[in-house]
């Protein structure tokens, strides 16, 4: 099971969004409105994102992991609404 970090629970709340760890094995979050419809899931399970690079490595590295996250990632998370989308705002920013 995926633990998620204060980090990452600031970033949904200005999203105005719940985020709870996911049901599905290969995902690590799913993502409700606020009235606790589901949205989407995001993070492959087992891969790391910007709050645990940040805790377990350093700033410094996890903002070159957040570049090339932002990068790799470039058309799918400039669409609102999509996995992409929250995975970056969420889990990325």
């Amino acid at each position: 099971m995926y633990f998620i970090l204060p980090y990452t629970k600031k970033r949904a709340k200005l999203l105005k969004v719940i985020i709870k760890p996911s049901e599905k094995n290969s995902k690590k979050i799913d993502v409700y409105d606020k009235k606790g419809n589901y949205i989407v899931s995001i993070g492959a399970y087992g891969n790391l994102d910007y709050a645990y690079y940040k805790y377990f490595y350093s700033k410094q590295y996890a903002d070159e992991r957040k570049r090339l996250y932002k990068k790799r990632h470039q058309k799918d998370r400039m669409v609102k609404g999509s996995p992409g989308y929250y995975a970056d705002q969420i889990l990325w920013t």
